[in-house]
């Protein structure tokens, strides 16, 4: 075997390689060096395993092992100490790090800029970070971060007191936020509304939290997935001979080898853990066979030797054809999980009013049909999953998913056993936005852990990710609204359709929200909604960041611009004239709280930016926080008095880089007046249990109300010692109390299912809504200028965290509206490659300029609504109005690939097949 002799942060090392492998995978595996992550290897797209060679960064899985000979390699535990500490406390001053997967990476290149003496001018920074992805944070505070890291080591370390971007509520543009917010954390400094540093963000900036990928343990195997071929095919027989033989392989799994139920997911237990053979493919996603093997290497080289035999079919990939009678059914009598129709249970249809006699009445009637793309999550970690077999006879599992609870029920059914004999751990996640709610390759590695009493660690590459995971709803949404003279809205009908792809996942769940979402902000008496998810043979789809929302209100909101013009007055004033006010019904019938002034508050926050401006465009939005529709949610919180003393705080929502532990530690503070240092946070599998999924914007909210009632018990403690030692204070009495647990939860149960006999009775359908209004401006060449981004998120916890989302919404939702597509052909995907997405880079990034507003919910906890998803549900609105002010297109697609905006973020690799 041959080997690589270098320097590796400043001391000589010797590594063997294997022929075929990458730079990165030797600094990884061989060497323990996990700090350069593996995102896309070995495409460099992603730029998360940037290193610095010979003092020049570059890409460590573009480089070959036996290029490496006697060179200097450094990664971040390589910096100087003091580089290492003024650019990580810089990232987490100006909220650089989100769920921290890319940032080692951004870090190394910021060290080299600052070594050049680059970072003074944004624009050369933006393009120097080309060669990264964030999909969290929107670049702008990463740029933030770099500069002020390079004035710092410019002024002999020091970091100033305050970021570079402290103002979040609008002061500049004449907004003024809610007086009784004005003192922020009144009991203490680290409480609520006051911009404490993330948790874990230093050990995050500079890749110390471990995910799945980075753990070792003794023994341990290596999984590597094969998965299908065609979308649509009967396999005849897998043939896995030759890579048994191959070097360093243990086992072949298959579906033969599953001990307990195949079947897998949240809603429908329609997805197999392995295809058998005599069974149907439903799309790409599916797993057919994992190969064992020493080291993952081996792994990977022996999977791509196992080969299939199948019997091809015609793939359905029109989702409207998949309703014609007679059409073939995705999950037929062949297949896993036969079903009778094309359509996913439940369907949703709500009514309410006259639509037909509105409409007749109605001195405007618009009929438009809007459709939108599939999208990739595009999430930089890969699904992994790490499985230790038990000495009870059970396994150990660790992930990253954003319902361990969920992965842990169907995890035991898969094994066979009881779910005692399953266990849980949850580890950092680099990212999600909705794709890791469904077992990916949990399933299947706890098998091979379990049958083979050794542990086993699988990770997908970032290709088999891509074709894995679910995509955001390609949706068809046919509206027909009608208005009075004054443009007042009197009725909308809309008809949306969802390709699902070839699983359930959560597409019916998605259906129902855009369904919900289909009047988006706006009051209107009269609804007549259906939409319905169809299984076609197409990639997977699922749940994304705003869950059916955004595609629902990109067609209100188009809808609402050709009213405007057909009224004769503006975006803004459409809107202004016919957002929901309290008392008001939301379209599925939920008479809208007094906190529903958000809407309004958002919308008079960017008047004098959108009116001002010469090309641009307007959005508003609405998302529900919570899953409502009938489901009984809470928050659940258990506080740990340790010796110290310190407070532990256990939570059952899983962090992904929102900031929820940061938020709930927030909460913490502010009961007790005790600062966040003495306290610390981690989840706990019996409160996720109770929990349930992270997703819907309601982890912060729940979280935060339950935290505040398990303080309050604590509180009433302390304030008896201090009673009865009157000089005693909070943080001496906390010693008295060590030992004792406090608990506290939140539980709502009183919404309702539209379109059910209950809905008519009650129609709160939904916990309470976070609202938006962004404005789009664009130059005169018609390129991204200028994002104006307000969001009401009832109370801000942390208003820094708040802005970062919303940063981060914006970024995607622009590359939604523009540049973003996950094509097939045939339902087979044109491209696997991270870099033909069309993420929008940092150098493309316009500035995004954040109002928070606040007007407090009635329920959760301080009147916090959600804030993660709303920012990105009005961005394709706002961008098509943008375009229409430019150039007078009226855009009812997307992406809006055909506009200047597009141009510069639409990848070479695509650029020919635009229109």
């Amino acid at each position: 075997m041959p080997s690589v002799k270098f320097d590796l942060n400043g001391k000589p090392v010797v590594a063997d390689y294997e022929p075929g492998m990458h730079f990165l995978e030797v600094l990884r595996e061989e060497l323990g060096v996990v700090s350069a992550k593996d995102g896309c290897a070995p495409e460099g797209t992603c730029g998360c395993c940037v290193v610095l060679i010979d003092g020049t960064p570059a890409m460590a899985c573009l480089r070959k092992p036996e290029q490496m000979n006697g060179r200097d390699v450094v990664t971040v535990e390589g910096l100087p100490e003091e580089k290492r500490r003024v650019i990580s406390e810089a990232f987490l001053l100006e909220g650089g790090v989100q769920c921290g997967f890319c940032i080692p990476g951004i870090i190394v290149r910021a060290a080299s800029l600052i070594d050049r003496g680059q970072t003074g001018d944004r624009a050369l920074v933006a393009k120097a970070l080309d060669g990264h992805l964030c999909r969290c944070t929107g670049y702008g505070r990463i740029l933030d971060s770099i500069q002020t890291a390079g004035e710092a080591c410019g002024n002999g370390g020091k970091l100033p007191s305050e970021p570079r971007r402290h103002s979040y509520f609008g002061e500049e543009f004449g907004y003024r936020r809610n007086p009784a917010f004005a003192n922020n954390g009144k009991k203490n400094g680290d409480g609520v509304g006051r911009s404490i540093p993330r948790q874990k963000g230093l050990e995050q900036s500079l890749g110390e939290v471990p995910f799945v990928d980075d753990m070792r343990v003794p023994g341990m195997l290596h999984g590597a997935m094969v998965l299908a071929e065609h979308p649509r095919a009967k396999v005849l027989k897998i043939h896995a001979e030759a890579a048994l033989a191959m070097p360093g392989v243990v086992r072949v799994f298959t579906a033969a080898d599953v001990p307990g139920n195949r079947g897998t997911g949240l809603n429908d237990p329609d997805q197999p853990v392995f295809v058998a053979e005599g069974e149907l493919t439903c799309c790409v996603a599916d797993f057919l066979a994992m190969v064992v093997a020493d080291t993952s290497f081996h792994a990977r080289q022996a999977a791509t030797s196992v080969t299939v035999e199948y019997e091809v079919l015609e793939p359905l990939t029109d989702v409207f054809k998949a309703l014609e009678p007679g059409a073939p059914l995705v999950h037929s009598n062949e297949t896993f999980a036969p079903r009778a129709s094309n359509v996913l249970q439940p369907t949703t249809a709500f009514s309410r009013g006259d639509v037909d006699e509105a409409l007749a009445k109605s001195a405007h009637v618009l009929e438009a049909t809007f459709d939108t793309q599939p999208i990739d999550i595009a999430f930089l970690e890969p699904e992994s999953c790490l499985a230790v077999p038990l000495p009870n006879g059970g396994v150990k599992v660790h992930t990253q998913s954003q319902g361990s609870v969920y992965d842990h029920a169907q995890i035991a059914r898969i094994l066979k056993l009881d779910p005692s004999h399953v266990e849980i751990a949850l580890a950092a996640s680099g990212g999600a936005f909705g794709a890791k709610e469904e077992l990916s390759i949990q399933g299947q590695t706890a098998v091979a852990a379990l049958l083979l009493q050794r542990p086993v660690k699988t990770v997908l590459t970032r290709e088999q990710s891509t074709q894995h995971h679910v995509k955001r709803h390609a949706m068809n949404v046919k509206l027909t609204v009608g208005a009075d003279t004054d443009g007042r809205l009197t009725a909308l009908r809309s008809r949306i359709v969802a390709d699902a792809g070839g699983y359930h996942t959560t597409s019916a769940k998605c259906a129902l929200r855009a369904a919900c979402h289909s009047t988006g902000v706006y009051r209107i008496p009269n609804v007549d909604v259906e939409a319905k998810a169809v299984y076609t043979n197409n990639p997977n789809a699922g749940a994304m960041r705003g869950f059916g929302s955004n595609q629902a209100q990109f067609a209100m909101e188009g809808i609402m611009d050709v009213l405007a013009e057909r009224v004769g007055i503006d975006g803004w004033d459409i809107r202004d004239r016919n957002i929901l006010n309290p008392g008001d019904a939301f379209g599925t019938g939920q008479i809208m709280r007094e906190s529903v002034r958000g809407i309004r508050e958002t919308l008079e926050s960017v008047k004098t930016v959108y009116k001002g401006a010469k090309y641009k465009g307007i959005g508003c939005g609405i998302k529900s926080t919570g899953l409502g529709n009938g489901t009984i949610e809470g928050g659940y919180i258990r506080l740990l008095v340790r010796p110290g003393p310190h407070i532990e705080i256990l939570n059952g929502y899983t962090e992904m880089g929102q900031g929820v532990y940061t938020a709930t530690i927030q909460a913490v503070c502010e009961e007790t007046g005790l600062p966040a240092d003495m306290m610390s946070i981690r989840w706990d599998k019996e409160l996720g249990e109770k929990c349930g999924e992270t997703w819907a914007s309601r982890a912060t909210t729940l979280s935060c109300a339950a935290a505040q009632k398990a303080s309050q018990q604590l509180v009433a403690d302390l304030k008896e010692i201090v009673r009865l030692k009157p000089d005693a204070t909070y943080e001496n009495a906390l010693n008295q109390l060590a030992g004792r647990e406090y608990y506290g939860e939140c539980v709502y149960n009183f919404t309702t299912r539209p379109g059910t006999p209950e809905s008519v009775l009650n129609p709160t359908t939904h916990l309470t809504f976070s609202y938006a209004a962004q404005v789009v401006i664009l130059d005169e060449k018609g390129g991204l200028e200028r994002v104006f981004v307000a969001n009401d998120v009832g109370r801000a916890i942390n208003p820094r965290l708040c802005a970062e989302q919303m940063e981060g919404g914006v970024h995607m939702g622009l590359g939604y509206a523009l540049s973003e597509n996950f094509t097939s052909t045939g339902g087979v995907p044109d491209s696997l490659a991270l870099g033909d997405m069309g993420i929008v880079r940092a150098k493309h990034m316009p500035p995004v300029d954040v109002i928070l507003v606040e007007v407090p919910d009635e329920v959760g906890g301080y009147g916090a609504k959600g804030v993660g998803e709303i920012g990105c549900v009005a961005t394709a609105g706002a961008v098509a109005g943008a375009l229409h002010s430019y150039d007078g297109i009226r855009r009812v697609r997307l992406p809006m690939d055909d506009a200047p905006a597009a141009r510069p973020l639409i990848p070479k690799s695509r650029r020919r097949s635009r229109p």
